[in-house]
């Protein structure tokens, strides 16, 4: 149904162009919008046109029209004046919703397409056929990106997005739960992952700014055709997640980039425990002391570099050189042996991964 606010808007303009005052009222007489004060003065003459079999009437001075869609009568419209020129622009004003009428039930479609398509709903021959009776092209590079905001229904948010890309009719923005705002975007021939980035990018400066929003962008990878938009969306959900789990500190991943994350992500929990079992023997990293942890992380950022590490945690080589040798013995891992440091590594994302999958359980 179009919104009163666009009823209104578009009788405005209207008015504005033919001088002619405007009133659009439901099938049970209220008023919806109009152009003019005390129009719902003529309620019950509304009601009484709705029972009649005219389409077209004049009553105490207005052209009463009746406005279908699809042979159900939606709306009543009143135009003031009895002779020519209003029933002509109350004719012309019928054509305009009916077109809008239209306009928004295909927009309402296109929309439960999309949702549809993104969570799998549809058989491959219902994609086809909607696809083609809703004139969306078949053929063409399109991707997912998922904005996940911090608030539930965040009404600006999703406003922004629609503002930023409703001129371009060929992407489309649509909510499949509360917390999820999701773009498909059709792709131009030449345009890559480099370019997806920007537009992630700008989605978040512009929420950031306008809406004041902290949000979280991930996407999927680029797909050729309208049946594998799915798995795109799929893509950019698992993306999201993972970086929720694994890179927290940044606000854009995108599934291409998931790394080893993406691995541990799809393992199953008891292969988690049996791991972090085997590698520390019933212990756990999350054991071990703050001062110990922060030492690990960064003897990691700096690619296991002694100097460096204790530098830029101001103590003496020796003092880091004795830490690394109490890991060792606590865990039976040397951060030193590059083997010992990539499984102690992967041990780290591993009860990350776990502490995450124990949260949402919770």
């Amino acid at each position: 149904m179009i919104s009163n606010q666009i009823l209104q808007n578009t009788i405005e303009g209207l008015k504005g162009i033919t001088r002619i005052e405007l009133c659009i009222c439901d099938t049970e007489g209220k008023v919806l919008a109009t152009t003019f004060p005390d129009a719902e003065e003529y309620e019950f003459s509304v009601l009484a046109f709705v029972e009649s079999p005219a389409d077209s009437q004049v009553i105490q001075g207005y052209q009463f029209f009746k406005v279908f869609d699809e042979h159900q009568l939606e709306y009543v419209l009143l135009a003031r004046g009895s002779g020519d020129d209003a029933y002509m622009v109350g004719k012309v004003v019928v054509f305009q919703i009916q077109n809008l009428l239209v306009a928004y039930k295909e927009r309402f479609d296109k929309d439960n397409f999309i949702k549809n398509l993104l969570l799998d709903n549809l058989l491959l021959v219902d994609i086809y056929n909607r696809a083609k009776k809703l004139h969306i092209d078949i053929n063409v590079r399109r991707v997912v990106f998922v904005i996940e905001t911090q608030t539930e229904n965040d009404t600006v948010a999703l406003e922004t997005v629609k503002s930023m890309f409703s001129a371009k009719s060929k992407d489309f923005i649509t909510a499949v739960d509360e917390k999820n705002i999701i773009l498909v975007k059709e792709l131009k021939s030449n345009e890559g992952y480099e370019d997806m980035d920007k537009v992630a990018k700008m989605i978040l400066d512009m929420l950031n700014t306008e809406a004041m929003a902290t949000v979280h962008v991930a996407y999927g990878t680029i797909v050729n055709e309208v049946k594998e938009v799915s798995r795109s969306y799929k893509e950019a959900k698992m993306a999201l997640d993972v970086g929720k789990i694994f890179y927290s500190d940044k606000n854009i991943v995108a599934y291409n980039n998931l790394g080893i994350g993406r691995l541990i992500y799809q393992l199953p929990l008891s292969l988690c425990r049996m791991f972090i079992k085997e590698i520390f023997d019933g212990k756990s990293p999350d054991d071990l002391d703050e001062e110990t942890l922060v030492t690990i992380n960064k003897f990691f950022e700096n690619n296991l570099n002694v100097s460096e590490t204790s530098r830029q945690l101001y103590i003496h080589r020796n003092t880091l050189v004795y830490r690394l040798d109490k890991l060792q013995k606590s865990t039976g891992l040397d951060l030193r042996v590059f083997e010992d440091a990539i499984t102690f590594k992967i041990a780290l994302m591993v009860v990350k991964y776990m502490n995450y999958i124990e949260t949402l359980d919770n």
